[in-house]
């Protein structure tokens, strides 16, 4: 735990007190030579002292509010040498679904799931792909929430990058899975290896048998299948339907024809607690290593600047007294 000082200069700002402190003081005087010539009492010293110390104690939480102070806690990270994930995401244009046009289209749950599967696993290395009629890797296995999810928010969306098909709104081949041991997208000391693949299941026929053979090769590819689909969802163009898309009523049958090939499982997006639990038994434990740390940071400047209203309030309603 420490605490830092982003911008330490700024504490310099506390010194602007100096001027209303002068004007206070140069009023009193004035005000006892007015009172002397009247012949008046002088007012109680703890109204002074009160206005005073008021005055000081917003000038100094207004500086420490300018200066940024920032709570900082940092933990090792110890991370899985044994294992590495891969999160899949169908970005074909039959993500573009959704039940109505202010509902949340398929792609956005995808990506949603596939965050919240990331921050599940904070102890392995964790990677994305993108599938339409091919995978490609658009982060190797990181150990970086925050990159995955930059990764996620910016490099990711409807056939970007597009498919070598043309433009169909079903061009998902989730038979091109297989590519992935091909084209090494895990590390070749990774002993258990995991493929989660996000996507409407809306795919091109596929070669199950073919596919389980490739994954159960070892070292073995686990495979867990997120469902993001509705039977009544259409995709829309300027606020119409497209009348050439249909849901595929057969893509959770698909999914689960797979997921026996491939000793996977398949989950609804409704059920990602038991899709990670099925993560979490498919990677076991094994050996960690103390990889660079990960932390936490608390700026406190919003903190100090709303309590720095507390002492001119009190400063304002003593006025009023």
């Amino acid at each position: 735990m420490s605490l830092t000082f982003l911008t330490p200069a700024g504490a310099l700002l506390a010194l602007g007190v100096l001027a209303p402190l002068a004007v206070l003081v140069t009023t009193r005087r004035h005000a006892g030579r007015v009172r002397g010539r009247l012949g008046l009492s002088e007012p109680a010293r703890r109204r002074l002292a009160i206005a005073l110390g008021s005055l000081g104690a917003t000038a100094a939480l207004v500086g420490l509010a300018a200066a940024q102070p920032v709570v900082e806690h940092d933990t090792a990270l110890h991370l899985r040498t044994d294992a590495e994930v891969f999160v899949v995401l169908d970005i074909s244009r039959s993500m573009l679904a959704q039940e109505s046009v202010s509902a949340p289209m398929r792609i956005d749950r995808a990506k949603d799931a596939a965050g919240a599967f990331r921050a599940s696993l904070p102890t392995v290395r964790v990677g994305l792909a993108s599938l339409t009629d091919r995978l490609l890797p658009h982060l190797f296995p990181s150990a970086s929430q925050d990159v995955f999810e930059a990764t996620l928010a910016r490099s990711l969306d409807i056939e970007r990058p597009p498919p070598r098909s043309g433009f169909r709104t079903n061009v998902t081949a989730l038979d091109s899975l297989g590519t992935v041991r091909g084209l090494r997208f895990f590390s070749p000391d990774v002993r258990k290896r995991l493929l989660v693949v996000v996507t409407d299941g809306e795919s091109v026929p596929v070669a199950a048998t073919r596919l389980g053979a490739i994954m159960r090769r070892q070292p073995a590819i686990g495979t867990i299948f997120v469902h993001v689909w509705g039977g009544d969802e259409s995709v829309y163009t300027r606020g119409a339907r497209e009348p050439q898309y249909r849901p595929d009523p057969e893509a959770r049958e698909l999914l689960e024809n797979l997921a026996r090939a491939t000793n996977g499982s398949v989950h609804g997006e409704d059920e990602l607690e038991r899709a990670v639990e099925a993560a979490r038994a498919l990677l076991g434990s094994g050996p960690t290593a103390v990889e660079g740390e990960t932390g936490r940071r608390w700026p406190l400047a919003p903190y100090l600047t709303a309590l720095a209203f507390l002492p001119l309030g009190l400063v304002l309603w003593r006025r009023d007294r």
